[in-house]
């Protein structure tokens, strides 16, 4: 199979130097704010997302250096399969949040709940569509001692 290759979209800025003092997920993040530097090239891209309460970043680990089969999160005292995690340590190193959308302003798109380390490059924007991506009935897998599903 060929290669496949993306071309960021932008930027993502937060207050997050380093990933050891990056929130793990958006809900542990809080109120912290970020600004997503949208490329000019992609400007007309953003229309009508200020309509979203929420969104969802993907984005490239672009610090992380190791590709594993398997990681102990930060949370955790055992490894896991990379793929059963949200760790940046994975075969490809692709994240994702979901984040309030504050504004839209021009090319730049303000959030909050950020859990990114700063100089993050922004791969794509989705709306977060509550009654597509909510899933009931979901399962927890190992997670399930650790979280509600709420």
């Amino acid at each position: 199979m060929k290669a496949i290759e993306y071309k960021p979209i932008g930027i993502i800025h937060s207050p997050f130097q380093t990933p050891e003092e990056t929130p793990i997920q958006p809900r542990a993040a809080g109120r912290a704010m970020g600004q997503l530097e949208v490329f000019a090239e992609y400007e007309q891209a953003l229309a009508d997302l200020e309509r979203f309460s929420h969104i969802i970043l993907i984005y490239h680990f672009h610090l992380t250096r190791e590709r594993s089969l398997t990681v102990k999160p930060r949370h955790e005292d055992s490894r896991h399969g990379s793929l059963a995690t949200r760790a940046a340590e994975r075969p490809n190193p692709i994240g994702l949040s979901v984040v309030r959308l504050e504004a839209v302003d021009g090319a730049n798109v303000i959030v909050t709940g950020i859990d990114v380390v700063d100089g993050t490059p922004l791969i794509d924007i989705k709306p977060f569509v509550p009654s597509v991506d909510q899933q009931y009935g979901a399962n927890l897998g190992w997670l399930a001692d650790r979280y509600d599903a709420g």
